[in-house]
């Protein structure tokens, strides 16, 4: 339940134009509630909530990979 909450927050705070999408802050709570939500899939075996889970979180570490990759050649 943690993992999305966390995902609910950074998406009403990106909404409310609170934190951007491409903020290292939006991208670690989607990735961080993405795992711990499939974590807990994978606790009860809910197969769709893997995929769907599993899938987010690797979105967000590709997101979170371009922003390093970014944040460094900028510096």
């Amino acid at each position: 339940m943690t993992g999305v909450i966390m995902m609910l927050a950074a998406y009403v705070l990106n909404l409310a134009k609170i934190r951007s999408q491409d903020s290292l802050f939006y991208i670690l709570m989607n990735m961080i509630g993405g795992a711990l939500s499939t974590t807990a899939a994978v606790m009860i075996v809910y197969v769709p909530f893997i995929l769907l889970e599993g899938v987010w979180t690797a979105a967000s570490l590709v997101a979170l990979v371009n922003y390093l990759r970014l944040s460094r050649t900028s510096a």
